[in-house]
């Protein structure tokens, strides 16, 4: 679809800034409408900013040089080097300052100097830019909601398992204990909810503007909020696997509490799993029964506090987040 607008785009511009400047090939249309297809609609019109501005810098330039120094060859090396001067002086981002090298290399190539010139092609970029955003708004706007959604039922999944496997090593049900392994994952999980994070700005950035916003405005809202609580869950399971690989003293799992916090983990990666799910709305938490921990023994007391608190603090998130979501 991205690849048809694209053409769409280009071929518009191309005719309509023919009909506005017959004399001239559409060149500065054609590119600005290619170029302003984006992912979204507020990326399109960002980047239209940028190449409007581009365009009239570059033209600036090139029509200085041609003005002082003539038909000179080695104008293209002198405006290439002062538009990067200029960029980098107006504290522009790499593309802009691109736009404005491209731009007066264009104009030194087609040979326009006139100050007519410079204003038409100006004229023709925003024209060109005008309906690539056109286009890619009215045809099918891009919407990234569904790639976050997913992104974020892929982590809620994944959390679960990190939860599932922490209580296989503590009460002994693994085949062989890997608490290293263990720990990678769920160290994993803060990278996947980082990235998570960012498919769902660009998710929100993608109904900015978008003719299609209301539609999915609900459900983008719904991952926002489940984003923002699982990410307390996804620090505490880490920081519970980092506990025991560094705790994990002689006799820790012999500790009589030991079992019921594996259990418990088990009761809250099923609250996790069902977070969301309209099936479950009307089912209680898993994570609810009280707990009673025996005194243990000295060497172990700080990590099983340490442990359950962390359940405690998930077992507030997943609540929050059944309430919210």
């Amino acid at each position: 679809m991205q690849v048809a607008k694209t053409a769409a785009a280009t071929l518009l511009a191309w005719f309509a800034c023919s009909l506005v400047f017959p004399e001239q090939l559409p060149v500065f249309g054609a590119i600005a409408a290619l170029l302003c297809v984006q992912p979204s609609v507020t990326q399109s019109l960002g980047r239209a900013v940028e190449r409007v501005i581009g365009v009239i810098a570059g033209v600036a330039v090139a029509s200085a040089a041609s003005f002082v120094f003539g038909g000179a060859s080695w104008l293209f090396i002198l405006a290439i080097i002062a538009a990067a001067f200029i960029g980098w002086l107006a504290k522009m981002t790499t593309p802009s300052s691109n736009q404005i090298a491209i731009t007066a290399m264009l104009v030194l190539a087609l040979g326009g100097s006139t100050p007519e010139y410079a204003i038409e092609r100006i004229v023709e970029t925003a024209i060109g830019a005008a309906i690539g955003i056109l286009v890619n708004a009215v045809i099918a706007a891009p919407v990234l909601v569904t790639p976050a959604h997913e992104a974020l039922l892929d982590l809620r999944e994944r959390t679960a398992e990190a939860m599932d496997r922490l209580a296989q090593e503590l009460d002994g049900a693994a085949a062989s204990s890997d608490l290293r392994g263990a720990l990678v994952e769920a160290r994993a999980l803060r990278e996947q909810l980082q990235e998570v994070v960012e498919r769902l700005t660009a998710s929100s950035e993608s109904l900015a503007l978008n003719p299609r916003r209301s539609r999915w405005k609900e459900a983008a809202e719904r991952d926002q909020a489940m984003a923002r609580l699982l990410n307390p869950i996804v620090q505490q399971v880490a920081g519970m696997t980092r506990a025991v690989h560094d705790h994990a003293a002689p006799g820790l799992l012999e500790e009589p509490a030991v079992a019921g916090i594996a259990e418990e983990l088990r009761r809250a990666a099923h609250d996790l799993r069902t977070l969301g799910e309209p099936s479950a709305e009307s089912e209680p938490p898993a994570l609810t029964r009280p707990f009673t921990v025996v005194q243990p023994h000295p060497l172990h007391w700080i990590v099983l506090g340490s442990l359950l608190e962390d359940l405690r603090r998930i077992r507030e998130a997943i609540v929050e987040a059944r309430e919210a979501v």
